[in-house]
């Protein structure tokens, strides 16, 4: 029996928004993912504090709020110094494509827009963890 893909979803930062990230949730547990789901407003800290705690294969960061840059570069940092930086991370939310492009360049593994198929993010999440 295959083991169930561990996901953790996070909302960081300030964004009061967080209908995005409870649908793409429960497309992935609907794909048979256990899915944790952290709730609005968390700091980089605790999100890679309960990615530890909940020994998770990929975290999934939502960001609306414009704050991706600097969110993201501070979740890997401490990824890095907490030994986990080989978990994939995703982002999804509304993203400029050159910055998408720098998301990556950094380490994220993917980023997704508004309007993504959930069975595109699905399958793209199957894919980091076959690697």
């Amino acid at each position: 029996m295959d083991k169930k893909i561990k996901v953790l979803i996070a909302k960081p930062g300030l964004d009061g928004h967080d209908r995005g990230a409870k649908v793409v949730a429960m497309a992935l547990r609907d794909a048979g993912m256990e899915v944790i789901y952290t709730g609005l407003r968390q700091s980089p800290e605790k999100i890679v504090k309960d990615a530890l705690q909940e020994d998770v294969d990929i975290i999934g960061l939502s960001i609306l709020s414009g704050a991706h840059m600097r969110l993201c570069e501070k979740v890997l940092k401490l990824m890095k110094e907490a030994g986990i930086e080989s978990k994939p991370i995703f982002v999804g939310g509304i993203i400029p494509e050159d910055d998408a492009k720098e998301l990556k360049k950094m380490g994220i593994y993917e980023v997704f827009g508004p309007g993504t198929p959930l069975a595109n993010i699905i399958e793209r999440i199957k894919a980091a963890m076959k690697k």
